[in-house]
């Protein structure tokens, strides 16, 4: 266990460092010149734009900006935005609770609607099965600004039951109040990807030798379900459900954006916008980030829900 927590803590590193160099590279060799989204088509003179380019170090090669920018990263400063002229780890930490507590309620209907319409699938052959493949096939197919409209357009603009994008909440209640269509916009898809797993996986066991044993031997059917078929089945249920978290971070940009959610997506899509490189390569960093340690807490819960199974993914004996 030691070694494979060293290993993929190693692996951890490795990834960022290599995501760091190309998503500073590719920032950086983006057309267009910094200074002009700096001054924001202000005319300026020759000695104010020297000094610009000195301040952000942009007259410095390549490697030598991305050394002093890393630098500064492994003491906990990732520079200083372009366009709000403030720190970047205060403006990213100023915007992550919003952020979090979307993605947050989006999990958690990700895991509700998508185990169950997947049980449900998998235990109610026919028109039930039919129905929920043919909603988790419009489900998956249907992209999440998609979503977004028609949620708008049908719970907040027709019925008025949820505001629509914009506004300002007051306390945790009122937050996931006005949070609640983005968290189904942002859900919706994933939820239909689950749910089509946690079918196929409860199909898949429930054709195994040894649930036919313990339906022969007279054990009661929902005992068979949740002690041999269900739990069984979280394996893989677990392991892309983990994924799908991951992924809801990265997706946020669309929905934050659609529903003008202050968020850290919609913070990155104003940052791509004004080449504000310095909160571009933070936020990538902090996904990256993300994305390898879910994966990481994933590898190590498997093991705990379907002990047939190591931490190297193998059989255990």
């Amino acid at each position: 266990m030691t070694r494979y927590l060293a290993g993929r803590l190693l692996g951890l590193v490795t990834v960022l460092l290599v995501t760091s160099v190309v998503v500073f590279a590719a920032v950086h060799l983006a057309p267009g010149d910094p200074v002009s989204f700096l001054l924001h088509g202000r005319p300026a003179t020759p000695e104010a734009i020297a000094a610009l380019r000195d301040q952000y170090h942009l007259d410095d090669p390549l490697p030598v900006q991305y050394a002093k920018w890393l630098g500064g990263v492994l003491h906990g400063d990732f520079g200083r935005s372009a366009q709000f002229h403030q720190d970047v780890g205060s403006l990213i930490g100023s915007r992550l609770p919003g952020t979090a507590v979307l993605v947050g309620y989006a999990a958690l209907l990700v895991a509700v609607l998508g185990v169950t319409a997947g049980v449900l699938a998998a235990l109610r052959p026919g028109a039930v099965d039919r129905t929920v493949l043919l909603g988790t096939g419009v489900a998956t197919a249907t992209p999440s600004f998609v979503s977004a409209i028609a949620l708008v357009s049908l719970f907040s603009v027709q019925l008025g039951w949820f505001p629509g994008p914009g506004g300002t909440p007051e306390g945790f209640t009122d937050r996931v109040y006005h949070l609640t269509l983005p968290a189904f916009a942002l859900a919706i898809t994933f939820a239909g990807m689950l749910a089509r797993v946690t079918r196929s996986a409860m199909l898949d066991e429930m054709g195994r030798e040894h649930v036919e044993v313990a339906r022969a031997r007279g054990v009661a059917g929902g005992s068979v379900v949740r002690r041999h078929v269900l739990r069984n089945a979280l394996g893989p249920v677990v392991t892309v459900g983990g994924t799908m978290l991951a992924g809801l971070l990265i997706s946020t940009s669309i929905v934050e954006t659609a529903f003008n959610v202050s968020g850290i997506g919609s913070l990155l899509v104003q940052s791509v916008t004004a080449k504000d490189f310095a909160v571009v390569q933070a936020i990538t960093l902090l996904s990256v980030t993300a994305f390898v340690v879910v994966n990481l807490v994933v590898d190590l819960l498997v093991p705990l829900v379907d002990p047939r199974l190591s931490v190297h993914g193998e059989a255990s004996r």
